[in-house]
């Protein structure tokens, strides 16, 4: 799941699209969250025209007069639309994830800069996560608020920032959201002549949102086009393939292992060409590996957890000078068995 989120402070120009196309292209993403469009209207051209591609749904949330208006786009691939919900600094799209099977809502946000407008907002977000509880959640954009003082730099914290930063942190809490791990830069946005930052965009999850994608991360782009950096975010999971056979170490320290794949792979009678005929048998040997492991050798990742285990107890004594000198060698013993487990049964 890839999803952009940038307030683009105006959709402008060329250099603007150019900007979005390239970087929708490049992530590969499935939605995009946009804040700031300074417009107050959109065709289905433009909205096409800014993705490269014109299978795709959006939502349009033009604010007051054009200040404030956000866009939210899906790709027709990834998603099946449900509906939406558009409100003052937000909008809510609720939809059905093709690839993992499992309904989203994907709340868009550009927040008003007054405590109590925010204070609203994040009312508003809460009701409506309250209303969907079979989904997972992902809430994202420009918050403008700072979870802690060390996410502003060159501005003072007044009293009443020290408050939003309570009732910003309180917000995320009673909703049960994570805020995801940030690659990149700390700050988010920049005054023009570098001498103000802050972090004012993120990306806020549900627990069944990790559930589904555990390695999801924020990672915050560099400053081009705005005084905001474009965030994208991402669960990062190589797609290597079939599984490769693999054999373990150990297995080569067991006198039998040698007779007994011979015995096994002559034993497989398969009946294609070289090539299918191959590729099956391994997968024959592969299976009957697994069980003559479990009967010689045990269980490895058990194995491994316990010697892991017992290496931390002994370390433990160690620090203490409890330590004895045939312990040391127990030690230094189940350091060197240890290699052989690093690769478990697949």
């Amino acid at each position: 799941m890839i999803i952009i989120s940038l307030n683009i402070r105006g959709l402008g120009g060329g250099t603007k699209l150019r900007y979005m196309r390239k970087l929708i292209a490049n992530e590969g993403a499935v939605l995009v969250c946009m804040q700031e469009i300074k417009s107050t209207s959109l065709t289905e051209t433009k909205c096409f025209d800014l993705w490269g591609d014109n299978n795709i749904g959006w939502i349009f949330n033009e604010g007051d007069d054009g200040a404030g208006s956000m866009l939210t786009m899906w790709h027709k691939e990834a998603f099946t639309y449900i509906n939406h919900q558009i409100g003052k600094g937000y909008i809510a799209f609720f939809g059905h994830h093709l690839k993992s099977k499992k309904n989203v809502s994907v709340i868009n946000v550009y927040s008003p800069c007054i405590l109590n407008e925010k204070k609203s907002l994040w009312e508003e977000i809460s009701n409506i996560k309250i209303s969907k509880q079979n989904s997972a959640w992902c809430i994202l954009g420009d918050f403008n608020a700072v979870r802690n003082v060390n996410e502003r730099k060159g501005i003072n914290i007044r009293n009443s920032q020290e408050n939003e930063i309570k009732n910003f942190n309180l917000f995320i809490e009673n909703n049960l959201l994570l805020e995801l791990p940030s690659v990149g830069r700390k700050y988010t946005w920049y005054r023009a002549n570098g001498s103000a930052k802050s972090r004012l965009d993120r990306v806020l999850v549900s627990e069944e949102w990790l559930q589904e994608w555990p390695l999801s991360k924020q990672y915050t782009q560099p400053r081009e086009i705005s005084d905001h950096c474009a965030i994208v975010v991402k669960s990062v999971v190589k797609d290597w393939g079939p599984k490769p056979f693999r054999s373990i170490d150990a297995w080569l320290l067991d006198g039998d292992f040698k007779n007994l794949v011979k015995e096994k792979w002559n034993s497989y009678n398969v009946q294609s060409d070289d090539i299918r005929k191959f590729k099956e048998k391994l997968k024959l040997l592969k299976a009957d590996l697994k069980i003559w492991n479990k009967e010689v050798f045990g269980h490895l990742e058990t194995s491994k957890n316990k010697i892991l285990q017992d290496i931390e107890d002994l370390d433990n004594k160690d620090d203490d000078n409890m330590l004895e000198d045939m312990t040391r060698l127990e030690r230094y013993n189940s350091l060197l068995f240890l290699p052989f487990l690093s690769f478990l049964p697949v």
